[in-house]
């Protein structure tokens, strides 16, 4: 394992990449192109945005795969702030970054020299270099945050139109209310775009019995069974999807949630008529036989998840070998059909976390607000219809512009957004632990709340809060 001190490089393996950094720390990446710029709402992976293509961010962890990431990326740049906003680095133990194959086995570590006052830091950089991958050790703070590296990556920093708002990345980052005092103007009506496939029935639509999907079925339900999960029915549609995404995979020979040509797995699963409510995945290569994939899925916490979720009941397993490599790739989707009742339960559910927050800093409850609904739904569906993610509208609207239209009168407005998250436990923590949705949540001001979320596109997952105070 190489020793890697502030400026020194070092060649990586093809294969992914395991980046870690343990502490009590917020860690991000930013992905690049050759002018050292971001292109994109996609390109930044933090804790509200876990994953782009061939990145995925899992706590203190980076997943990193190199060639699945997006055309014409040069650079993924490696960023650590303190998990309690605004300490200083300096009182916080010294961060290490340690850098792993895809078999677990180290290959560079980095222990830069120990931050003073500064609250973010660059810790490292993975950069192609002719036909190959290197890491680049960094090490430069900034004392004045997220503001600071957002100038250098040319990213521009969300102002709430007061006084010192925590910096924040925009518009992929944390959201900070817009001004209480500034009424929204009119605008003209926008269309509420619809979801862009019909709900899928409760029951399972058949799917093809064949031997590796029924004795992965059988595996999965023996593990629920002992778990106290009802068992879950393999559904022809998410199956059609899983084997598509895993033939694309093998074709390109790397794992990725989503393709070169930008179609994702939740895209296939749209295109293939299903539309879930709730939806895991797992994406896997190495194991050769269901039992194989059953196992290694069990081996993490987090893969684990799906195994025990009682609120998945359709699976959809598919399987394909690398045509030049002989790797097996393995496609598996969880979800739960879309009903409106469940929709409603779910954004209760974000509402009731919601308030628990707002409890526990004893400020009153937030009431929802059927206007406030409205406006987060619409914009839910919109950035899964029109394959967006901004608090910005593909025609320039704000969140005060959207609550108007729906007919909302309070004089402030707010709004979080998220993607990726597959529960509300998982949003509202992930909004909590950011500067900017923490400030929205806790502000006294606001009075009423509608949440919006929706299946589909990129992510998987969009959520939208709304907040209004009269």
């Amino acid at each position: 394992m190489g020793e890697l001190v502030p400026g020194g490089n070092q060649a990586l393996p093809d294969g992914a990449l395991t980046i870690r950094v343990p502490g009590p720390f917020d860690l991000s990446a930013l992905i690049t192109g050759e002018d050292g710029k971001v292109a994109g709402d996609g390109d930044f992976v933090f804790f509200n945005q876990p994953s782009a293509p061939g990145a995925r961010l899992d706590g203190d962890t980076v997943t990193l795969r190199p060639g699945a990431l997006r055309p014409g990326a040069a650079r993924v740049t490696l960023v650590i702030s303190p998990a309690d906003p605004g300490t200083p680095l300096g009182r916080l133990p010294a961060p290490v970054l340690s850098v792993l194959d895809e078999r677990g086995s180290p290959l560079a570590r980095f222990a830069p020299p120990r931050p003073s006052r500064e609250t973010v830091l660059l810790l490292a950089e993975v950069y192609r270099r002719g036909g190959g991958w290197k890491v680049r050790a960094i090490g430069q703070g900034y004392a004045d945050g997220l503001a600071g590296v957002a100038r250098d990556f040319g990213v521009d920093v969300a102002d709430d139109g007061a006084a010192a708002a925590p910096a924040s990345l925009a518009p992929a980052s944390p959201a900070l209310a817009p001004p209480a005092s500034a009424p929204p103007a009119p605008v003209p009506p926008m269309p509420l775009v619809p979801p862009v496939v019909p709900p899928a029935p409760a029951t399972a639509a058949p799917a093809p019995a064949d031997g590796a999907s029924r004795q992965a079925l059988d595996a999965v339900n023996a593990v629920r069974a002992r778990a106290g999960a009802a068992p879950v029915a393999l559904d022809g549609r998410l199956t059609a999807a899983a084997e598509a995404h895993a033939r694309a995979m093998a074709a390109h020979g790397a794992l990725a949630l989503e393709s070169p040509d930008g179609t994702s797995l939740f895209h296939r699963i749209a295109a293939h008529g299903y539309r879930p409510l709730t939806v895991a995945e797992h994406i896997v290569s190495g194991p050769r036989t269901p039992r194989e994939f059953v196992d290694y899925c069990l081996e993490g916490a987090e893969r684990r998840g799906p195994f025990h979720d009682p609120a998945l009941v359709h699976l959809g397993i598919g399987r394909a070998d690398g045509p030049t490599t002989g790797d097996v790739y393995w496609t598996a989707v969880w979800a739960r059909p879309f009903t409106p009742d469940g929709l409603l339960r779910l954004a209760s559910e974000v509402i009731a976390l919601t308030n628990a927050e707002r409890a526990a800093a004893r400020l009153a409850p937030l009431a929802p607000d059927p206007r406030l609904t409205a406006a987060a739904q619409a914009h839910s569906d919109n950035m899964v219809a029109r394959d967006f993610y901004s608090h910005t509208g593909p025609e320039g609207h704000q969140p005060w512009d959207r609550a108007r239209t729906a007919g909302a009168t309070h004089r402030g407005i707010g709004e979080n957004i998220a993607c990726g998250q597959r529960s509300p436990e998982e949003v509202v923590r992930g909004w909590m632990n950011s500067p900017g949705h923490r400030a929205n949540i806790l502000k006294p001001d606001f009075t009423h709340i509608g949440v919006g979320h929706a299946t589909g596109s990129r992510a998987g997952t969009y959520w939208t809060q709304v907040f209004g105070a009269t």
